[in-house]
């Protein structure tokens, strides 16, 4: 879409007009308020938009545009952006209107921009701040582009640099911190679009580290001899028929000036770089897209890096990245197998295509028994039966600490990444129970199955410790072009963590 976004001191050939509009005819000054109205006369642009909202398609619906030409010599482009109702606009819808006006900016090859929001938002009574970073979000994640992999068959596509000016300072600090949480975000989509001949568990810890050492970031892998020294049994176990070797990376920030003594957050990523079932193989196409099972650890690859360059929050953060690809061998684990953790829990593996929970289990133990956590959060696409459940509109949730839970569902209204509380009771808990170990990975009776995953964790969470598990199946892609998105992974979490962060 463009090869780059940033914001510039003055203004710019294009401007954008954004303002809340509530159908042609309503008065005669087209239903534009008053702040709206002195931007456009300021930028010469009002005669132009009276005229223009007394068209047909002007009707003010979110995300509806209508171009016109003003300024001062009246060759100026203007997109008069409708914004809906404004009782009912928020910040964060802006994220896809804006994403509407930079297609429309690409589709006119325009370089430079002008955004008039100040005035709009002010007479919804919105924060500018966050409308700015709302725009600089949809447009940096509509901007992101992965050709790495595109070849001589495949016309290039032309792309172009888009610089933002606007009426507001407040504004653009707001779009500069939206288009580094989006810069963030698309890390961990290029992460996830890389095909698994390439993204191996190796090259993820290699990429780990590279991002660790610019942002600042402490870094330590553990793989081989160690993981046996570690007792990381379900790394062991899910990765050992692969040539590719498992792993789990550590990242640390610390705040300047932060004491090592003070609990830190973790955030722990499921990241299986593929996953063909293993031994309890994938039928018919059940495989395509599974290199998109890594995603819960890109998220968190791409919230560190947020968290380290553009929040920087006063507590410390632990990463964990419980890397694997499950793969088929004779070396394989093999359902029947009974696995003991490092907290003796004992497990009968009962499929093998259930095996993100054998990963994530050694990181929740790691999480509780070496970082003394104040709080442990974890995403992974874990169940498709979360999908079932919830599609792709929300996130599964299961948190039982209201504190911990709170500040999650407050950053998801921040981000516009939707979660959704599902239920924990003792009776999921059971249903896990094996009659020759302490518990199964999986159960056959598929009652509840994307509970039956956060029940199969619980166990390795010990009571009192603040736990959110974030079941990202539904949401970590999506199938078709929607708001700033194009097909292929979203980068959901990176911003929902990023704001649990800041308000820390």
């Amino acid at each position: 879409m463009f090869t780059s976004i940033a914001t510039a001191a003055r203004p710019a050939p294009d401007a954008v007009f954004v303002y809340g509009y509530f159908g042609n005819g309503k008065d005669a000054n087209g239903g534009l308020d008053s702040m709206t109205r002195a931007a456009l006369e300021k930028a010469g642009f009002l005669t132009a938009a009276t005229a223009a909202l007394k068209r047909r398609e002007a009707t003010g619906e979110a995300a509806a545009i209508i171009e016109i030409f003003g300024g001062k010599d009246g060759t100026t482009r203007g997109l008069l952006v409708g914004l809906g109702e404004k009782d009912k606009f928020i910040s964060s819808s802006l994220r896809t209107i804006i994403a509407a006006v930079g297609r429309r900016l690409a589709a006119i090859h325009a370089a430079a921009v002008h955004v008039c929001l100040s005035g709009s938002t002010g007479a919804a009574k919105a924060d500018v701040f966050e409308s700015g970073n709302a725009v600089g979000e949809g447009l940096g994640l509509l901007g992101w582009v992965c050709t790495e992999f595109r070849g001589s068959a495949t016309p290039a596509t032309k792309h172009h640099k888009l610089t933002i000016s606007g009426d507001d300072e407040s504004m653009i600090e707001g779009v500069d911190r939206g288009l580094a949480l989006a810069y963030s975000a698309n890390f961990a989509r290029t992460l996830s679009q890389t095909p698994p001949n390439v993204a191996t568990p190796e090259w993820m810890a290699d990429q780990a580290a590279k991002m660790a050492k610019k942002a600042g970031l402490s870094f330590r892998v553990m793989k081989g001899s160690e993981l046996v020294k570690e007792r990381l049994e379900g790394l062991i176990n899910v990765g050992k028929a692969s040539e590719n070797k498992p792993c789990m990376v550590r990242l640390e920030y610390t705040p300047k000036g932060g004491s090592k003594s003070k609990k830190p957050m973790v955030l722990i990523g499921k990241t299986m770089t593929y996953d063909s079932g293993g031994l309890s193989l994938k039928i018919n196409n059940g495989m395509v897209g599974m290199k998109r099972d890594k995603d819960g650890g890109c998220a968190v690859l791409g919230a560190m890096h947020a968290i380290a360059t553009v929040i920087k929050p006063r507590v410390r953060v632990v990463a964990l990245l419980a890397i694997a690809e499950n793969s088929v061998s004779d070396n394989a684990y093999r359902p029947d197998d009974v696995l003991r953790y490092r907290n003796n829990v004992t497990v009968e593996v009962t499929n093998t295509d259930a095996e993100g929970r054998l990963v994530l289990a050694d990181a929740l133990c790691w999480a509780c028994e070496k970082e003394n956590p104040s709080g442990i959060i974890d995403l992974a696409t874990l169940t498709g039966g979360v999908v079932v459940a919830l599609g792709s509109t929300f996130c599964g949730m299961f948190c039982e600490d209201d504190t911990l839970r709170s500040k999650v569902e407050a950053a998801s209204a921040v981000a516009g990444e939707r979660v959704w509380r599902l239920p924990m009771h003792a009776e999921y808990r059971e249903m896990m129970k094996s009659p020759i170990a302490d518990i199964v990975n999986s159960n056959p009776n598929r009652k509840a199955s994307p509970i039956q995953g956060a029940a199969f964790l619980s166990y390795f969470v010990p009571e009192g410790v603040p736990w959110c598990h974030l079941d990202i199946a539904g949401v970590h892609a999506v199938e078709k072009t929607t708001g700033p998105f194009i097909e292929g992974p979203t980068g959901w979490g990176v911003r929902l963590l990023a704001e649990l962060l800041a308000a820390e």
